[in-house]
């Protein structure tokens, strides 16, 4: 004798939405390259996780002015949009950027070469300092669906899984 199903899925979501995600798995080095690119230029870069949607889930590095199509927003379409996480959002304490002018005056006797050098290494120094600093939780945007359902709306608490 088998069990009939009870028809109630009032509490499984029809399309599943980030709601779902429990966990991201980001690589130090994209959050190191998307926080450095925010903070250094104009362009908004993200991490980005893309659909469809389960409990543990990659976020890939993504520079949002790559889609000039706007073909990854999930509107019009049964896909739900990516989500895109904000890279200060992955860092506990953001440490200040080292800036060019900053070197050479630490090291005004040194030649263009040598500030070069020095810089690089400053540069080095507080990419590791960003990579050793990934959070291990962090909010996401669960977008409420167009139908006004409120079980996929607001932000959820998701771990963080730093790898490499």
């Amino acid at each position: 004798m088998t069990e009939e199903p009870s028809g109630d899925r009032e509490s499984e979501p029809v399309e599943p939405g980030p709601e779902r995600i429990r966990s991201i798995a980001v690589h130090r080095d994209d959050v190191a390259s998307a926080l450095e690119a925010t903070l250094r230029s104009d362009r908004e870069v993200v991490l980005r996780v893309t659909p469809p949607y389960s409990g543990r889930m990659r976020a890939r590095l993504h520079a949002l002015d790559a889609d000039a199509s706007g073909g990854d927003t999930g509107e019009g379409g049964d896909t739900p949009a990516p989500v895109h996480v904000d890279p200060r959002d992955l860092v506990g304490e953001i440490p200040p950027y080292p800036e060019v002018d900053d070197t050479a005056a630490a090291h005004p006797d040194a030649d263009v070469e040598t500030r070069r050098g020095l810089h690089a290494e400053a540069v080095e120094s507080w990419r590791e300092r960003v990579r050793t600093s990934v959070v291990e939780s962090v909010p996401i945007d669960a977008r409420p669906r167009d139908d006004g359902d409120e079980r996929n709306g607001g932000t959820h608490e998701v771990d963080v899984i730093a790898l490499g």
